[in-house]
């Protein structure tokens, strides 16, 4: 678990961490309950989000620290290398009820382009990862179906365009896993993981902007992907 050492977020006043994490301009923002997030007008059925493959180098081995902030592992001092990103967003059915007690996972490159992974993923050794960076965390979605991270705006690393892997563990439910890709990145015209995706609307639906947050004043960044799921969790 993380200390309990004060720590400042874009807007809000000097908190502490543990367990939760920031407040952007939408409200107070916590892993587990009680976010305060705009209220959503939905269709009857809203467009699933596409499965994406889970890759080959989802933790063969888990880091030593598995909670929602990548940047700081256990109880170091030096935060990992990269730009700040806070990615949240809800997970929904397709009437756009919220899932709550869902496990979402995400894992990607460091700043170096490496995965927590015995092979890497960068044709690097494990040692050349930035040691400072988590590379995989976890969160459980409150009682909105809302989830939050804090990790870096994804890299390039050989032969994909910037992407952060996700997945979603909902008890009696087979993982379902896509990935999140960066607006605007050059690599996403060719990139096999989204040209994969045949649907022209849920290809979109899996690029999000990555928005600087207007009174950070160290260029963090704020992303939003909501997870549609094609079920309703039973009991």
């Amino acid at each position: 678990m993380k200390p309990d050492s004060s720590l400042s977020f874009p807007g809000a006043p000097t908190v502490t961490r543990r367990g939760a994490l920031t407040r952007l301009a939408s409200g107070v923002l916590m892993c587990t309950a009680g976010i305060l997030l705009p209220s959503y007008a939905f269709a009857d059925e809203l467009l699933r989000t596409p499965r994406q493959t889970e890759g080959p180098f989802y933790p063969d081995k888990m880091p030593l620290d598995t909670d929602n902030d990548l940047l700081i592992i256990n109880d170091n001092l030096t935060e990992a290398v990269g730009a700040v990103t806070y990615l949240s967003g809800k997970v929904m059915d397709i009437k756009g009820s919220p899932i709550r007690n869902a496990v979402v996972e995400i894992w990607q490159v460091d700043n170096l382009g490496n995965y927590v992974h015995s092979r890497g993923g960068n044709g690097q050794a494990d040692g050349k990862r930035d040691g400072n960076f988590q590379g995989f965390g976890r969160c459980v979605t409150g009682s909105s179906g809302e989830y939050l991270f804090r990790t870096i705006k994804p890299v390039v690393y050989p032969g994909r365009t910037p992407h952060i892997h996700m997945a979603v563990k909902i008890k009696k439910q087979p993982k379902f896993t896509t990935q999140c890709y960066v607006e605007g990145e050059k690599g996403n015209e060719r990139d096999g993981g989204i040209s994969g995706i045949r649907d022209a609307k849920a290809r979109a639906s899996v690029i999000v902007p990555f928005t600087p947050i207007k009174e950070s004043k160290i260029g963090e960044l704020t992303a939003k992907f909501d997870i549609v799921l094609g079920f309703t969790p039973t009991a």
